[in-house]
Order: structure tokens, then C-alpha cells, then sequence
């Protein structure tokens, strides 16, 4: 899929909600994640680098032993099996994540 619209990739339900679709190649993955107010994503950790990189709303986010608020133009770098998890707050969020290597369980 060289060229892409977000719009048209196919949706899958992550959990109670979030919305995820993703984009990859072999070495790399986006995935741009919906969060409605007041979803949460719990504490884990996965062998993969993450970037996340808010677009719009706001995500109270914890890597590791710190926790931030994150808003619109505001990202963070996970390294590998660091655990991490956030709750989004009173706006709707969205959010872009990188990934490597790809998820294949996001494929």
C-alpha cells in the first residue's frame, strides 16, 4: 500500500474505546489510534520501539515512574519492555504511534 488514506485503512476496535489503523512496510508501522474521553490503556510493556505523537486532545501518560500530560504537539519515546499506559481525559484524542519493528498482531 505505497499510497494510503487514513480515512480508508480498516479500523479495529484495541479496546473499550480506542480505535486503531495501520500502515507498515517490512521494517516500519504506523498505526493512528482514536481515544474517546476517559478511555484508558492499561500499564504494559512490548519488545518494540514506540513513538507516540499526540494530534489532538490530551492523554495523561506514564513510562516507567513518570507520569505527563501530553497535548497536541507533544509525543514520547518508548524504549523496548518499558512499561507504559496512559488515560485520556476530557477530549476525544488522537494519536499517531511508530513503531519497530511492525506489530504483527496490528497487522
Amino acid at each position: 500500500m505505497p499510497f494510503f488514506k487514513v480515512d480508508e485503512l480498516a479500523s479495529a476496535q484495541a479496546m473499550k474505546g480506542v480505535s486503531r489503523r495501520a500502515v507498515y512496510l517490512d521494517q516500519v508501522m504506523l498505526t493512528f489510534f482514536d481515544l474517546a474521553p476517559g478511555s484508558t490503556v492499561p500499564m504494559h510493556k512490548h519488545p518494540h520501539e514506540q513513538i507516540t505523537f499526540i494530534i489532538e486532545g490530551e492523554i495523561e501518560f506514564t513510562l516507567g515512574n513518570e507520569t505527563r500530560v501530553l497535548g497536541k504537539g507533544e509525543g514520547v519515546a518508548i524504549p523496548p519492555n518499558v512499561e507504559h499506559g496512559g488515560k485520556v481525559l476530557q477530549l476525544p484524542t488522537k494519536a499517531i504511534d511508530a513503531w519497530h519493528p511492525p506489530r504483527e498482531d496490528y497487522k
